[in-house]
């Protein structure tokens, strides 16, 4: 090799070792990115409690496989009606409890033969998180639907009576009995069109599931 080649191949070396060094630098920037900025997979949270969302279609069996779940949690409207001293009264009273609204009539066979299961019902899970709202849509008003529910012995429901019938309407109900099971947001869950055992080991779970406690 020449002196002018020596020459030229060290020109060359030269020139060749920043961009080694650049392409060092950029691959170990690449790394650190690809590595330190990786996005952490994101998993579900669990419904927190006294989530309605705990409730779903799989919960639908036995007694309950005619409940329909509400994806969208449509608002129930604020419906008034009275309470057994002739008190007005609107759903959003509830508001910040799970409710059972129970539409009823005197004149209907399935809903006395439902009552007394949801009167049940009501005592094992009322309280102040819970309460069975057992609305009668008679048109004879507060007497008749307080004698029916002392004849099937449904002493733990309060007596809520809306005379006019305007609720089923509102509601969006074409026949008794009705049920709608609302959160504490006033929003509809979903609800069963017809008769039940409310104090069935399904609808148990039903309760259990919108109240959050499994």
């Amino acid at each position: 090799m020449t002196e002018k080649d020596k020459e030229n191949q060290a020109t060359r070396n030269r020139l060749l070792v920043p961009v080694l060094i650049g392409a060092v630098i950029a691959a170990l920037a690449a790394s650190m990115f690809m590595g330190g900025e990786k996005e952490t997979p994101q998993t579900a949270s669990a419904p927190a409690a006294g989530s309605s969302s705990a409730v779903t279609k799989a919960l639908a069996t036995g007694q309950m496989k005619n409940f329909v779940v509400k994806a969208d949690l449509p608002a129930v409207p604020d419906i008034p009606f009275k309470d057994g001293k002739d008190q007005p009264m609107k759903m959003s009273d509830w508001k910040g409890r799970v409710v059972m609204l129970n539409l009823w009539a005197t004149w209907c066979a399935p809903c006395r033969h439902e009552m007394p299961s949801i009167n049940r019902l009501q005592q094992e899970f009322g309280g102040d998180q819970f309460e069975v709202v057992a609305l009668s849509v008679d048109r004879k008003g507060l007497s008749a639907s307080a004698k029916f529910l002392e004849e099937v012995g449904a002493s733990s429901l309060g007596l809520y009576v809306d005379q006019t019938s305007d609720a089923l309407q509102k509601l969006g109900v074409i026949g008794l009995p009705a049920t709608l099971l609302i959160d504490r947001e006033g929003r509809e869950i979903g609800r069963l069109l017809g008769p039940a055992e409310w104090d069935s080991g399904e609808a148990k779970a039903l309760i259990k599931a919108a109240l959050g406690s499994g």
